[in-house]
């Protein structure tokens, strides 16, 4: 039998400090434990902040791509050049020890009762799963049968039902708050991506996160509005990229 925790899923924070805040308060009251997939680091203007805020919150932390980079990883001659533009501020803004908290996080994937948490996809801490040519194998591996995953900054995910058909999980554009409760049936798959907090890329600017509830075999799907001038202000400010700056407004 399945507990009755509820997790939160955090994933592609990216330095965005008043989006957290703003999905935290939207979230308070409503989970037992909080689960990062991550990507705490890069891109926005609160390194520092973020990694303050997450540690002693979350149960669980693993890392992502950025945080690689960001603490000294040669992955970041990969990025392109605003991420690396990004990646080196945001290394010389870090404190010793947060700086060295990064190095010290573990790859996915981390498994919790029925599920797995991972960055990219359980194989690959760095893949994107995009669409069915990525998601398809994973889905009939027997060893995943609900993976929570973040890296693509779109919120929704994929699945195949019981009855064998594969299909993306779409979440509608709605007012902020609870936008979507998706079922998960016992004999289906499934691919859960929470959506990113700091840099939305599904077309979508506000903030996003999940809920997941294996006892109740849900998932609730989360958007919020935050102050984003207020950010892009503190990356003006911080003399980050004008295009990393503008994207947050576009959800792309």
């Amino acid at each position: 039998m399945e507990s009755s925790l509820r997790y939160l899923l955090l994933s592609d924070i990216h330095s965005n400090l008043e989006a957290l805040e703003a999905c935290l308060e939207l979230a308070q009251g409503k989970y037992d434990q909080a689960l990062c997939l991550g990507d705490l680091v890069g891109y926005g203007p609160d390194p520092n902040a973020v990694i303050e805020k997450i540690r002693p919150l979350a149960s669980v932390i693993i890392r992502g791509n950025h945080d690689k980079a960001c603490s000294g990883d040669p992955i970041a001659a990969d990025f392109n050049p605003l991420a690396r533009l990004a990646t080196e501020w945001t290394r010389k803004e870090l404190t010793p020890e947060h700086f060295a908290f990064l190095r010290s996080l573990p790859a996915g994937p981390v498994r919790l009762e029925s599920f797995l948490i991972v960055h990219g996809s359980p194989f690959d801490e760095d893949d994107y799963i995009l669409g069915p040519v990525q998601a398809f194998p994973l889905l009939r591996n027997p060893e995943t049968p609900i993976v929570c995953f973040g890296h693509t900054h779109h919120q929704g995910g994929f699945m195949i039902s019981p009855q064998a058909r594969f299909q993306s999980i779409r979440i509608p554009s709605t007012k902020d708050g609870l936008i979507l409760t998706f079922p998960l049936q016992e004999e289906g798959r499934y691919l859960i991506n929470p959506g990113s907090i700091g840099q939305p890329r599904d077309g979508d600017w506000r903030a996003a996160f999940a809920i997941i509830d294996p006892g109740k075999r849900t998932v609730e799907y989360f958007r919020t509005t935050y102050p984003l001038p207020k950010t892009q202000e503190k990356m003006r400010k911080a003399g980050l990229p004008p295009l990393l700056i503008q994207r947050l407004e576009h959800g792309r």
